[in-house]
């Protein structure tokens, strides 16, 4: 993000005056966003980092810091802190975005709906997880979730502020207003999900897919923050989603709505995926075929991803492999398709990977061109089971970020409680 000096100059006629005014708000609404977004990204932070890494003066640091720490977003402490650079003499001063500002992340899912308190700076303070006999309806999750952030708010100090929530949604959805066009396996269709939840809660509310999400997350917080081509798939209990980001840039498609990649097709037969669809993906990679082999009967993700690096008997190690030849082969024309540098598996997807790791790479090279194999690195999220809630966090916090001015002076703290204490 480019940033700019703004110091008015006294010279300046006084007919100007009322529009470079304006200019001058403008501008510095611009920086505030652009030191802000570093900050959060990044902390920690010094003031010469943030010099060093915008161009502006140090003056205008000074006083641009100043305004977010009065606003309660960002927090001065002793100490250069992990990733801050170091130099001999006085200790420096890191700056860390505050934990008492926080958004909301949930993710329905078919038999659960996980919600995530996240801190400015991507943290994850707490997860509530409310499993459901049966796929939700729209207005029962929202219910459901409505019912869990109220509880939450009861926890948390009185100084604490949550700017919105953020919604990963297993299917097809509308990105600027929040509805969901098509989850097929939680049955929702062209349903109001954002509205809903905000008329219930009285918080803004943002929803997208929740594999787009995913790759949000980790380009931002995780392995994939200085590359520009990944693709990104999550096997979740709703199936297989995925995302794309191309040179630098989320690939989104006419309406919206790219990066399916569970629904592409890898056999002329086999069973129908959610979407009707025959031998695709998502119908041959599955969770549930994965759990019956291990004979799991708990459908707690940390569970199955600790089965899979267990010594397996002969019918969980059969299914393992039917499983990692199909996502080996669809992975390679997408590597052929797509020529990513980073291949993102999230969710059981990547419990697959860690289970056959030689394997699933061998099978991506025999499928793919050499040449765009050859610059591909297959890896498992950074934020690992946190990717999708870190994801709607981002949506979550971009109003913030985008517009710093809107937050209001924070309130006096009422005690020393952080929110990760008040939610742990």
């Amino acid at each position: 993000m480019s940033v700019y000096d703004c110091t008015a100059d006294d010279k300046v006629p006084d007919r100007f005056r009322k529009t470079l005014g304006s200019n001058l708000d403008s501008l510095r609404a611009h920086n505030l966003s652009a030191i802000l977004t570093q900050i959060h990204h990044d902390h920690p932070l010094s003031r010469s980092d943030l010099a060093a890494a915008t161009g502006l003066n140090r003056s205008t640091i000074t006083i641009l810091v100043n305004d977010l720490i009065d606003r309660g977003l960002v927090v001065e402490s002793n100490g250069a802190g992990e990733g801050s650079r170091k130099s001999a003499g006085r200790p420096r001063m890191s700056l860390h975005p505050s934990d008492r500002v926080l958004a909301i992340a949930v993710n329905p899912e078919v038999d659960a709906i996980t919600v995530g308190v996240v801190s400015l700076g991507g943290k994850v303070e707490r997860t509530i997880r409310y499993e459901t006999d049966e796929p939700p309806t729209m207005r029962r999750a929202v219910k459901i979730t409505t019912a869990i952030i109220e509880g939450i708010q009861t926890m948390l100090p009185s100084d604490s502020r949550i700017v919105g929530i953020g919604v990963a949604v297993p299917g097809l959805t509308n990105a600027i207003d929040g509805s969901v066009a098509l989850a097929p396996h939680l049955g929702w269709r062209q349903e109001p999900l954002a509205s809903t939840l905000s008329e219930e809660t009285g918080l803004p509310v943002w929803a997208a897919n929740d594999a787009h999400l995913g790759v949000l997350g980790e380009t931002v917080f995780g392995g994939g923050t200085h590359v520009g081509n990944i693709l990104y798939l999550n096997g979740g209990a709703s199936g297989i989603g995925g995302g794309v980001i191309s040179g630098g840039m989320p690939l989104k498609g006419a309406t919206g709505f790219a990066g399916e990649l569970g629904h592409f097709r890898i056999r002329s037969d086999g069973k129908r995926d959610s979407a009707g669809l025959q031998g695709t993906l998502e119908s041959e990679v599955t969770r549930d075929d994965l759990l019956r082999s291990l004979g799991l009967e708990s459908r707690d993700f940390l569970k199955l991803d600790a089965a899979l690096t267990e010594p397996r008997t002969g019918i969980a190690q059969q299914e393992i492999n039917r499983q990692v030849h199909a996502l080996g082969t669809a992975l390679g024309s997408m590597v052929t398709i797509f020529n990513p540098e980073l291949i993102v598996l999230g969710g059981f997807l990547g419990s697959l990977l860690d289970a056959e790791p030689e394997r699933l790479r061998h099978l991506v090279a025999q499928e793919s061109l050499t040449p765009q194999y050859a610059v591909v690195e297959i890896v498992r999220p950074e934020l690992l089971e946190n990717v999708l809630l870190v994801g709607a966090a981002e949506l979550a916090f971009g109003a913030l970020l985008r517009d710093p001015t809107a937050f209001d002076i924070a309130p006096e703290p009422s005690n020393g409680a952080t929110a990760a204490e008040a939610v742990a």
